[in-house]
């Protein structure tokens, strides 16, 4: 019997909403999405009201709900938004009598467990699938730096443990790199990976380059940068997107070795944006830059998830293995 549910994927700025099925066979069918704008809605719930509107009033009973933030205890609090959610009244308010909440990232990783072979870009190691059995590394670029892995069976089996990896100490390699954590050594007591690897931490490393060479810096947003230096526009914001390929090559690579992997996947919006100029970069070099290691590492096959909707597609997964399985 073919369950139907709605999939939820709520961001600081936008939530994204998708009726899902989920055949006998555990074959996920994901609808058109829909975005809203959180901050035209006073609460999920106000914005939920509104999708169930476009959908004729009547939506399933099911639903799964992946948040950007931590998601244990009685309330769930948003880092960039100021809806809140109570998990326990869930059925009472939306009229699920099953429901699955996860974080954000966790359900990246089932969507890196269950999306097919051809919903992967080769970026990095040998070109092959990611491995059936053993774990996989994800690292997702965007707002902040999401880190997640999964472990295989062998069997179609896996589990999923979302992290704050992401947040670990940022390590430079170079001089240019060490000239980035000066920098933000000024502003910050501690620089973590996630202040250089992500979208707004382009700026930070823009500003570092002009400060080496002794141009005025000129205020700019992180998106403006990033359609310069990947257009070739601007050559300084060019040498920032390199910049920002090597350290995401060299971050993902210190987390497949801490993590054991058999495999890694790059995930996010800015990986999936960028990913012609990833596939120009250093970024398969610094990655194997792990002296002794190096070998071990030039085995591992590093592959994009070109999803266009991992979160609302990985929610659903999420909801079949918890009440479906």
């Amino acid at each position: 019997m073919t369950t139907r549910l709605v999939t939820v994927d709520i961001g600081g700025t936008h939530a994204r909403f998708a009726m899902a099925e989920i055949a006998d066979d555990g074959t996920i069918l994901l609808g058109d999405p829909v975005t809203l704008h959180t901050s035209d809605h006073a609460s999920f719930q106000t914005a939920w009201e509104h999708f169930a509107d476009m959908q004729g009033g009547k939506v399933p009973e099911c639903v799964a709900i992946a948040i950007a933030g931590p998601v244990g205890g009685d309330i769930i609090r948003f880092t960039n938004n100021p809806w809140i959610i109570r998990p326990a009244l869930i059925p009472e308010k939306l009229g699920a009598d099953r429901y699955t909440v996860i974080n954000d990232f966790g359900a990246v990783g089932h969507a890196v467990a269950r999306a097919d072979a051809d919903h992967f870009l080769h970026l990095a190691g040998p070109d092959e699938p990611l491995p059936a059995a053993g774990t996989i590394s994800i690292v997702g670029p965007g707002t902040g730096l999401g880190v997640a892995h999964i472990w295989r069976d062998g069997a179609g089996g896996y589990r999923v443990q979302a992290t704050e990896g992401g947040h670990i100490d940022y390590a430079p390699l170079d001089t240019i790199e060490d000239a980035i954590l000066a920098r933000l050594r000024l502003r910050y007591r501690r620089v973590s990976a996630e202040r250089v690897v992500s979208g707004p931490g382009l700026v930070d490393i823009y500003e570092a380059l002009a400060q080496m060479e002794g141009r005025a810096i000129q205020p700019i947003d992180d998106r403006s940068l990033w359609q310069l230096g990947t257009s070739g526009e601007d050559s300084l914001a060019a040498a920032a997107v390199d910049r920002f390929c090597l350290s995401l090559g060299s971050f993902a690579g210190d987390i497949a070795l801490a993590q054991g992997a058999a495999g890694v996947a790059i995930a996010g919006g800015l990986g999936l944006r960028i990913k012609d100029t990833l596939l120009r970069s250093g970024f398969a070099n610094r990655f194997i830059a792990k002296g002794r290691f190096e070998a071990l590492m030039a085995a591992l096959p590093v592959r994009l998830i070109t999803h266009p909707q991992p979160g609302l597609f990985g929610a659903a997964a999420a909801f079949a293995k918890e009440h479906l399985s």
